[in-house]
């Protein structure tokens, strides 16, 4: 009895989300935060639902879990503020997105993140526990605010502060086999960065339209999907002159892998102007790929890395073209990405969508010599 008593704890810890499951709607914070609402409106953290993100659909229609008609697993991180939470992560339970229930709508809301109290570590994956009390937010601010709407308290929290607050889902997920499907090694002490120093950075406007101010924390969460030109500079690039050849450096300052996802590919692209003509040269592609068996699988079945050419945290990657450059010549270089590996557009139904096939500029730099 105890053991299981023990078991249904743990259980409850990792998936139960301490059982609090009610959210005031994001959409009642506009009235306060216009510029805020905008700009998250517009985030993943706003649509990360199957109805609204085609590539977590397309993954997700794929998933046992769905097609045994069971629990949405992926509600933890990805509906989070769903009233039925408990039910779509605990076996033996039916709850699947439903695009008809508000509470499934609302993904990743405002009042989630900020009544996030504080984070449980585990081995698999990280569990936030949020404040029982719905008048209760939390954020960064030094001191308490109260506000008139709805009389919320807003009390300073020291994961905000310091960027924790996103590790509840962001820092690792390990499957059944024990493989890590992405980390971003939240520990790194670089200079101070952390989770929300670079991808909520400081913009101009205020946050509130009861307290004035001259900035706000940016609430469209700078990523791979959107608003990547906000991280351009913690990547830098430069080019090498040899006699024979010449070196293209892509030095990743980030304290994470320069993609996390498995499914993304990145790719270097590099041409040489020289006069009226281009040269196009090799492209140099960065990819991690999972699998089982040898060869690729889906997150939930694969159990290894089958390669592993990402660029990763604080690595200075040398990428080398034998081609003599001349003087006069222009080497243009461009940093990017897939979404989808290009390679598993097919085999996910995602080969006409434009948000899969799409190529994102990251970075672009010109060289003369």
């Amino acid at each position: 009895m105890k053991k299981v008593s023990l078991f249904l704890a743990l259980s409850l810890a990792l998936f139960a989300n301490n059982a609090v499951h009610e959210f005031a709607p994001s959409k009642e914070c506009a009235s306060c935060h216009p510029k805020i609402y905008e700009e998250y409106y517009g985030s993943m953290h706003a649509n990360s639902t199957p109805d609204k993100d085609v590539i977590h659909k397309a993954v997700w229609d794929k998933h046992p879990h769905n097609t045994k008609l069971e629990q949405y697993s992926c509600g933890k991180c990805h509906s989070p503020a769903a009233n039925d939470l408990d039910k779509m992560l605990t076996k033996g339970e039916k709850a699947l997105p439903d695009v008809k229930n508000e509470t499934h709508q609302e993904a990743v809301s405002c009042a989630y993140c900020h009544r996030i109290e504080s984070i449980e570590k585990h081995e698999q994956s990280n569990t936030n526990i949020i404040s029982k009390d719905k008048k209760s937010y939390y954020g960064s601010t030094r001191s308490s605010l109260e506000s008139p709407y709805h009389k919320i308290i807003t009390k300073e929290n020291e994961h905000f502060a310091n960027g924790n607050v996103c590790i509840g889902c962001h820092s690792h997920n390990v499957n059944k086999s024990g493989l890590n499907l992405c980390s971003t090694n939240v520990n790194d002490q670089m200079s101070g960065a952390n989770c929300v120093s670079c991808h909520m950075p400081k913009v101009e406007g205020s946050f509130s339209s009861i307290i004035e101010t001259k900035q706000h924390a940016f609430h469209g969460f700078a990523g791979a999907h959107y608003n990547s030109d906000m991280l351009s500079k913690y990547v830098n690039i430069s080019v090498l002159r040899n006699i024979d050849n010449f070196i293209v450096n892509v030095d990743n300052q980030s304290s994470h892998a320069l993609l996390l996802h498995p499914m993304r590919m990145a790719v270097l692209k590099i041409n040489v102007q020289r006069g009226k003509e281009k040269i196009e040269l090799e492209k140099e592609v960065f990819v991690r790929v999972i699998g089982k068996d040898g060869k690729p699988a889906m997150p939930w079945a694969a159990d290894t890395t089958l390669k592993n050419s990402m660029i990763q945290a604080n690595e200075k990657r040398e990428v080398k073209r034998d081609f003599r450059l001349e003087k006069g010549d222009k080497v243009n270089v461009v940093l990017g990405w897939f979404l989808v590996n290009p390679k598993a557009l097919e085999s996910l139904g995602l080969e006409n969508e434009k948000v899969a096939k799409e190529f994102h500029v990251f970075k672009k730099q010109s060289f003369s010599f």
